[in-house]
């Protein structure tokens, strides 16, 4: 299913950038925190009635006139700090966090034969899912790599900018990863993500 993907680094610098001025230098190594959430819609299923009709008319998952069943989100969010001396500006430690966020279905009712149709079909979608959610790990990590490895710039202003510029472009490179993947799979299909009408 497509995935909504954003993130942009927090804070306050014309709204969307936020960077953490660090007086005493640091060896530290990059820093990452991860939260994933799974939220569930209920769809009741009559005994003469398809997964897929029921599913179709339980899901709030709906966008640009297609139905979906499931769907994921993730935010990326990164911050770095750095250091400064007559050589100029330095990255000396980034950080990212990532927060994701699933919305899958769960039957009510149904024949013993439906719940186990369904309950195949549900392990499909929910590893289509995390696919996504890897996406936004890969992201996040990529991200940390580009700002640590970022050369040193003249002024921290100039570093300022082109590191949030390194990792929204890095960002952007993952967002097209998603639709691809989504491309490259059906939204799941290939994967077993897919009812009988």
């Amino acid at each position: 299913m497509r995935l909504l993907t954003a993130s942009r680094s927090p804070g306050a610098l014309s709204g969307m950038l936020a960077i953490l001025l660090l007086l005493a230098g640091t060896n530290a190594p990059a820093r990452a925190a991860e939260t994933l959430d799974t939220e569930y819609y209920t769809a009741p299923i009559g005994r003469d009635e398809s997964l897929l009709a029921a599913l179709n008319r339980a899901t709030p998952i709906r966008q640009g006139g297609q139905v979906f069943h499931g769907y994921t989100r993730w935010h990326v969010d990164w911050r770095f700090y750095w250091d400064s001396d007559a050589g100029g500006c330095r990255i000396v430690r980034a950080e990212t966090s990532l927060r994701g966020n699933i919305q899958l279905p769960r039957i009510a009712g149904g024949t013993p034969a439906q719940q186990t149709a369904f309950a195949t079909y549900a392990a499909a979608l929910r590893e289509h899912e995390l696919g996504h959610y890897r996406i936004g790990q890969q992201a996040a990590a990529a991200i940390r790599a580009r700002l640590r490895g970022h050369p040193p710039q003249p002024d921290c202003a100039t570093l300022e900018r082109s590191a949030n510029a390194a990792a929204h472009e890095t960002l952007q490179e993952h967002v097209r990863r998603e639709r691809e993947y989504d491309a490259r799979t059906g939204h799941g299909r290939t994967q077993g993500a897919w009812l009988p009408r």
